[in-house]
């Protein structure tokens, strides 16, 4: 591996992984919701999305698309980043960066194709980012 080059793992969502994800983004969700005092059917009026699915979602019962969590933000007035903030954890005393919804997107992304490549393939994609990163400062 070429000098300066950090190995990034990206693993496959098990089935655990992906009822916790739909837990807690469904979780995240109805908190919010919650807070700002707005029902399913205020959400149901703003999105055009059904109040059956809503709380399917909220009960962990089925997974969003981004898009549709972006639907479900922007009837919030919240920014779809705000979905994935991890308030409860530190980072070991640092908080981690705010990411912007084009990040949020851009990161979705990248997950999803990277999924099938092998590890050779990620360390050269990473490398060809790194170095783009580099030539842009």
């Amino acid at each position: 591996m070429p000098d300066g080059i950090t190995l990034v793992t990206i693993h496959h969502l098990g089935e655990l992984d992906l009822a916790v994800f739909s837990m807690n983004i469904g979780e995240t969700i109805r908190n919010y919701r919650l807070g700002k005092g707005m029902s399913q059917g205020d959400i149901e009026k703003r999105t055009g999305l059904l109040r059956c699915y809503l709380s399917r979602v909220e009960n962990g019962h089925t997974i969003p698309s981004l898009d549709t969590l972006s639907k479900i933000a922007g009837a919030m007035e919240l920014p779809l980043s705000q979905f994935f903030a991890e308030s409860g954890h530190t980072n070991g005393g640092k908080g981690l960066p705010q990411l912007s919804d084009d990040e949020v997107r851009f990161l979705s992304q990248i997950r999803r194709y990277s999924v099938s490549l092998n590890d050779s393939d990620r360390k050269l994609v990473l490398a060809m980012v790194k170095k783009m990163a580099s030539n842009a400062k």
